[in-house]
């Protein structure tokens, strides 16, 4: 089991940039870097490439709407390129909130889009004169609709792979099962190991049926908060805004893919209740209601049995990489995480 962290896309990035060669020597085998509303994430892993010699680096994630299939494609060889071989293109579909609220562009056929995403992105790698059909995306744009004048063009440069991994981030039955078909790797987010066959058990199995051997085993990406000892308990409370912000406040009613998540899991009552108070304005009073149950088993806080446990539960239902964000008080603290981790998860 690789693990990975994150960095926080609101604040502290430089600094954090700095810290992640002594994670390197720790053993953190890869960062994942998201961009949400903030600033690019292109360049910052670009700065991560310079400061780094062996980490692995993903965008975690680069929407499919604001920049073209092709432009994904030229960014991903890029990164690759700088990090001699490093780079994970991490995608997904986001929401309307962010798509169609601060990029303007109308928020339409995610699973359409990924599908055509990801073919012309291979397509861009092999350097093939790219010339591509499909129902969202036309490559050259036909005569009709432009000036006439586009051309089939390859890449200039010669990609460091041609196969550079694809990661997708997805949580809907439709989209799981895409990803399980067509990517290299699945991000979900709230993942419970207990859970996880019930949930998206089917959608898995649906689309590594249809799966080319070529891409191999799907690396399933998974996400915990990390704190080791005897009382670090109190720390599952940490999570409860971000997960009320997710369950509460990430979509409209009938719209938020995370509420969904939860009722899918079982706690209907409580992912209603949690969006009506925090649509409300009342965040606090969301954020208690999330289940206690949710925040602990999609977590490694507890004592070190109790962390291995947890590892192993989290191996057992398909985990190849878990992305873990360590709680303690300082760097050194968090180093020493990161190499607890690695060893209980050889361990089991």
């Amino acid at each position: 089991m690789r693990i990975g962290m994150a960095l926080s896309y609101s604040g502290g990035f430089k600094e954090a940039v700095e810290e992640l060669a002594d994670y390197e020597k720790a053993g953190l085998d890869i960062v994942y870097v998201a961009e949400a509303y903030s600033f690019d994430a292109v360049s910052q892993m670009g700065f991560i490439a310079a400061r780094t010699e062996r980490l692995e680096i993903a965008s975690g994630i680069l929407n499919i709407y604001s920049r073209t299939p092709t432009l994904l494609a030229m960014t991903a060889a890029g990164i690759d390129y700088v990090s001699d071989g490093r780079f994970t293109l991490g995608l997904g579909a986001s929401g309307p909130q962010v798509i169609e609220g601060f990029h303007g562009v109308p928020y339409t056929a995610p699973l359409g889009r990924t599908r055509e995403v990801i073919e012309i992105c291979r397509k861009v790698w092999k350097r093939e004169r790219l010339e591509y059909d499909g129902k969202y995306y036309t490559l050259p744009v036909p005569a009709d609709k432009g000036t006439g004048l586009g051309r089939p063009l390859k890449l200039i440069n010669h990609p460091v792979r041609e196969d550079i991994p694809i990661l997708v981030a997805a949580i809907g039955p439709k989209n799981v099962e895409l990803t399980a078909e067509i990517a290299n790797g699945w991000e979900p987010i709230f993942y419970l190991p207990e859970k996880a066959a019930s949930v998206w058990g089917a959608s898995l199995a649906a689309g590594k049926a249809k799966r080319d051997p070529a891409l191999g085993e799907l690396d399933v990406v998974g996400q915990a908060a990390l704190a080791i000892g005897d009382d670090v308990e109190g720390y599952l409370e940490f999570g409860r805004p971000m997960a009320a912000l997710y369950i509460g406040g990430m979509g409209a009613k009938g719209k938020n893919f995370y509420n969904d998540l939860c009722r899918r899991y079982g706690w209907e009552k409580e992912a209603e209740e949690i969006q009506d108070l925090y649509l409300a304005g009342k965040k606090e009073e969301a954020a208690a209601k999330v289940p206690y149950e949710l925040l602990q088993k999609m977590s490694l806080i507890g004592t070190e049995g109790h962390v291995r446990e947890r590892l192993a539960a989290m191996k057992e239902s398909g985990i190849t990489t878990l992305n873990v964000t360590p709680i303690a008080g300082d760097h050194k603290a968090k180093l020493a995480l990161i190499e607890k981790v690695k060893d209980l998860a050889a361990e089991v």
